[in-house]
């Protein structure tokens, strides 16, 4: 009764997360009561739905305290990550750092921008990670596409391209970079292996959006000089606008400030912008730049969760900044460095991000996914096929349980376990050896089918947050690319290992 209930609890609140305007009610209120509840659930029904698991005396709080701690540590390392890199790029994005790239690029053709964000997106996300790539993406398309609903169009087309991108790279997606930490995949094996798939994952929906596009122009966002008000307290100083202010929306960048009317600046507003130097533009962009690429050789060398990366990357840029502003005044530094920004990034998309990732780990600590994961196994004889399956069902959970699922499920073998099989049985077994076409073929299907809908992937998550885009506007305009884009993929990797 518990473990249907904890399955029921946690689709009403995917369907409350999917139908948050018609609701009225955030998302990330949604996401956050059906994490609880399922946990809550749990605890309930903990005698029964954990009784495998309570042995040498252990009790069911002590066991359930373990896990959620567990999964509590691992979704931090993603929202430290996300919020370092979201940093980052609002750093660079204050000191117009994102103009070095966005000036070189003239065109006002939508078909035109389409393939360079599409191609940008594709090879940045193998390079730094799909997430970040998001990241960086919406905060120059915000300064290249002025219309709302046709920027959307691209942010999807990037969601798609940046986890296409991300699954052939041991480091472009945190489920590839599982197997390969878990020696399931070697790195240059991955790369060879999965390029062409993931680019006809890519190709395929920009092919069709070109039809779409074609004749359509962009033009960019006026920008408007005005400083940011900040919303706290800090070392910078208290400041409180004791008159009347004037609201004003930026269209480059979604948030809301107030310009105040006072008599000092009603006849002049001063820019900060206009106080940066190219020099000090540049050194922003590539320190920047350098911090969310220098994550996957810190990890590498140290050995580090890529948290520590970027929360590194911060420190260097915070230390950069501060030094460079100094000397200017209060407006200036409190828009222009690390303490202003803060004020200015999105929690509730990381509550979401929390909620949602946090409900999910109850499923998977009450067994929901390992008992999926059997019954595909047991259904379908066919590996690709339940492949497949786990990179759609990974556009309606998140991919990392699926795929942690999967390798406790499908354990790796080594040659000395193909001794004496023959025929089709060595056939199936030789799939699990290292680098086999199995774990090459799940690190394509889950990291390429959560594009299938927004919340499938982190990607999606932080495009939905950054950018405000309802669940229901990506399922009617950007799924059914993304599913005909992940389906070809899959078809060419299959075509590619059976011919």
């Amino acid at each position: 009764m518990i473990y249907s209930l904890m399955a029921v609890f946690f689709v009403l609140g995917y369907i409350a997360i999917a139908l948050e305007h018609n609701l009225h009610v955030d998302k990330a209120a949604s996401a956050l009561l059906t994490a609880i509840i399922v946990w809550t659930l749990l605890v309930i029904g903990s005698d029964t739905l954990l009784a495998g698991q309570l042995v040498n005396g252990l009790d069911a709080t002590t066991l359930i305290n373990t896990e959620l701690r567990h999964h509590l540590a691992e979704i931090a390392e993603i929202l430290f990550f996300l919020m370092g890199a979201m940093v980052i790029v609002e750093l660079i994005d204050a000191h117009d750092g994102f103009s070095a790239i966005t000036n070189r690029i003239h065109t006002t053709s939508a078909v035109k921008l389409l393939w360079t964000i599409g191609t940008l997106t594709f090879f940045f996300s193998a390079l730094l990670d799909n997430l970040t790539t998001v990241i960086v993406m919406i905060s120059l398309l915000r300064k290249l596409v002025a219309d709302k609903e046709l920027r959307w169009w691209f942010v999807g087309t990037v969601v798609v391209c940046a986890n296409a991108g991300g699954a052939w790279s041991p480091i472009g997606d945190v489920t590839t970079t599982m197997l390969w930490i878990g020696n399931q995949i070697t790195a240059s094996n991955i790369i060879v292996d999965l390029i062409l798939p993931s680019l006809v994952t890519a190709i395929l929906p920009l092919i069709v959006l070109t039809f779409m596009f074609k004749g359509k122009e962009v033009h960019r966002p006026k920008p408007i000089k005005a400083p940011i008000q900040s919303s706290n307290s800090n070392y910078l100083g208290n400041y409180v606008n004791e008159q009347a202010s004037a609201m004003v929306m930026d269209t480059s960048n979604s948030y809301t400030f107030s310009v105040p009317t006072t008599e000092a600046n009603d006849s002049a507003i001063v820019d900060p912008l206009d106080t940066v130097t190219s020099k000090t533009r540049i050194s922003v962009l590539a320190l920047g730049l350098g911090a969310l690429a220098f994550v996957p050789v810190f990890k590498t060398l140290t050995h580090l969760p890529p948290y520590m990366g970027i929360l590194f990357g911060v420190g260097v840029l915070w230390v950069f900044t501060e030094l460079v502003h100094r000397n200017d005044d209060w407006d200036i530094k409190q828009r222009m460095t690390v303490v202003g920004v803060l004020t200015r990034v999105d929690m509730s998309s990381i509550l979401f991000f929390l909620g949602i990732l946090l409900a999910v780990a109850g499923l998977a600590t009450a067994g929901h996914l390992t008992n999926i994961a059997t019954w595909l196994d047991n259904t379908f004889s066919s590996l690709y096929t339940i492949n497949v399956l786990i990179g759609l069902m990974s556009a309606l959970v998140d991919n990392v349980p699926l795929v942690a699922g999967a390798m406790k499920m499908y354990p790796l073998l080594n040659d000395s376990a193909m001794a004496g099989l023959t025929g089709s049985e060595l056939a199936r077994q030789s799939q699990f050896l290292q680098d086999g076409a199995f774990w090459h073929f799940l690190a394509y299907c889950a990291g390429t089918g959560g594009s299938c809908l927004i919340i499938g992937s982190a990607a999606g998550v932080a495009a939905m947050g950054m950018e405000k885009i309802s669940f229901m506007w990506y399922l009617k305009h950007i799924s059914g690319l993304a599913l005909i884009g992940y389906l070809a993929g899959a078809g060419a990797y299959i075509a590619i290992h059976v011919m």
